[in-house]
């Protein structure tokens, strides 16, 4: 595995291609990416400063938080971040942990063939973005998503799986220079077991492959992780997360 590919995995928001409703503010002590899809996320990562730098960096970003109008930060600290007991620091100021991220980096072709019976597509209009956004909302128990409209981007592409001609599972994936970044992989309850995930992670390194980038990077949730590691995804970092509330 390469020093990139250990990056990409350590700080997946710093280096993907950005998609209309993005923004990334990068510094040399921090990188602040946003989105104004979904609720506005905010995520602050790549960490590289010294201990007595904390309370300036935090009051910086709050700054650039309360300049938007947002109440909420997440930080992301990776395995490269600086200093070493950030984390510690950070739930000593209050911050609350959100648990654990995986990266995992997979560089060989899927080990385990598509499950037959399911079809993936590129998301390619409105009514396939919200069956997209549908199926995300409920399996993280989230309310009904707005309707979105699709904006066609080579870069950032939403996939969806489906069973019998009913989307059951979306993906989405980001194609950088080197290496494809996967988000959002979520799976209707009643559809799990069903090889859904599995279809959307062939799909993906297929269209990684053909771009000739045949490397595919997560952060992988505890439920994800199982079926990644199957797939042959090999943990290269663990990222901390925590929630920081903007006063």
């Amino acid at each position: 595995m390469t020093d990139w590919a250990f990056e990409l995995a350590d700080n997946p928001n710093t280096y993907t291609p950005l998609a209309p409703h993005h923004e990334r503010i990068v510094t040399d002590r921090y990188v602040l990416f946003m989105t104004t899809r979904g609720g506005g996320g905010a995520v602050a990562q790549r960490f590289r400063f010294d201990a007595d730098e904390l309370d300036d960096v935090r009051a910086e970003l709050h700054g650039l938080m309360r300049a938007r109008g947002r109440e909420k930060l997440a930080w992301e600290v990776g395995t490269g971040g600086t200093p070493a007991d950030l984390v510690e620091r950070l739930l000593a100021l209050g911050l609350e942990d959100d648990g654990v991220q995986v990266g995992m980096v997979l560089d060989a072709p899927p080990a385990a063939e598509r499950a037959k019976g399911i079809e993936v597509r590129r998301v390619a209009n409105d009514d396939e973005m919200f069956a997209a956004e549908r199926i995300a909302a409920i399996a993280f128990g989230e309310g009904e998503p707005k309707r979105v409209p699709h904006v066609p981007d080579p870069t950032n592409v939403v996939y969806v799986a489906y069973l019998d001609g009913e989307p059951v599972a979306r993906g989405s994936a980001s194609f950088g220079e080197r290496g494809v970044s996967l988000f959002g992989g979520s799976t209707l309850p009643e559809a799990r077991g069903r090889g859904a995930y599995r279809a959307l992670v062939a799909a993906r390194w297929e269209d990684a492959v053909a771009r000739g980038t045949p490397v595919l990077v997560t952060q992988a949730s505890p439920m994800s992780h199982p079926i990644l590691a199957r797939l042959g995804f090999r943990e290269v970092t663990r990222i901390r997360a925590l929630n920081d509330r903007v006063e």
